[in-house]
């Protein structure tokens, strides 16, 4: 005979236990999938989510790359609805912005290391091709970052234009260029140097500094500056 006791499914046991491993451990010990298990937990109630979780890796090929993952595309797995989709939208634009936020009214320059983190973080998942521009002051202290262009990056008169109007409008003394590249390899094709050549030269012909231009790829980055190309 059955007990008339209701019983929790081991799902939940599994939930606490993963909860209270983190509060323990952090992240350190887990598992790409588990990550995502215990993000699941705050959207989706009723569920275990390991099954969930790894279909989304594989939908997705990484952890990262579920993260970038479009709104739509993640809704199009099944048992991922719009809050769900939201949740993990709003856990990747909150590290880019804490990681934007580390490189603000530092002398970036001498210290590369928390910008780079910014690039990769913000760029390098990206399936289209975006342009942007970092504006410094004359202490090398960012004021301003500004995507100008998305889509096939190339040497359409549009990029001197905006790039000065955007420079005086903020002050910038100096600027860093960034692109990624969505194939993966960050090697700088002839068409970005000779980008890179023309912007240099507009740039510092009304006095403006171009100290570096990054390429962000999925397997690395390519820094015309340490690269000697600059």
């Amino acid at each position: 005979m059955q007990s008339q006791k209701s019983e929790h499914p081991l799902y939940h046991g599994h939930r606490k236990r993963i909860r209270e491993r983190f509060l323990k451990t952090g992240l350190a010990s887990f598992h790409d999938y588990e990550v995502l298990e215990l993000l699941l937990t705050f959207a989706i109630a009723q569920k275990d989510l390991k099954v969930l979780a790894k279909q989304l890796i594989s939908r997705f090929q990484t952890f990262q790359g579920v993260l970038d993952a479009p709104l739509n595309e993640l809704k199009t797995v099944a048992g991922i609805g719009e809050h769900c989709a939201l949740l993990i939208k709003l856990v990747k634009e909150c590290s880019d912005f804490y990681l934007r936020g580390k490189i603000y009214h530092k002398d970036i320059i001498s210290s590369p290391e928390a910008l780079l983190n910014y690039c990769k973080s913000a760029m390098a998942g990206l399936g289209d091709e975006q342009f942007r521009v970092i504006y410094l002051n004359t202490k090398n202290e960012i004021i301003a970052d500004e995507p100008l262009q998305e889509g096939t990056v190339d040497q359409s008169a549009v990029y001197p234009r905006k790039i000065i109007e955007h420079a005086l409008k903020h002050g910038a003394s100096a600027l860093i260029f960034v692109h990624n590249h969505p194939s993966g390899s960050p090697e700088p094709s002839v068409h970005d140097k000779n980008l890179t050549d023309l912007l240099k030269q507009i740039s510092e012909n009304i006095g403006i500094k171009v100290h570096d231009h990054l390429i962000i790829g999925k397997q690395g980055y390519f820094s015309f500056r340490e690269e000697g190309c600059i």
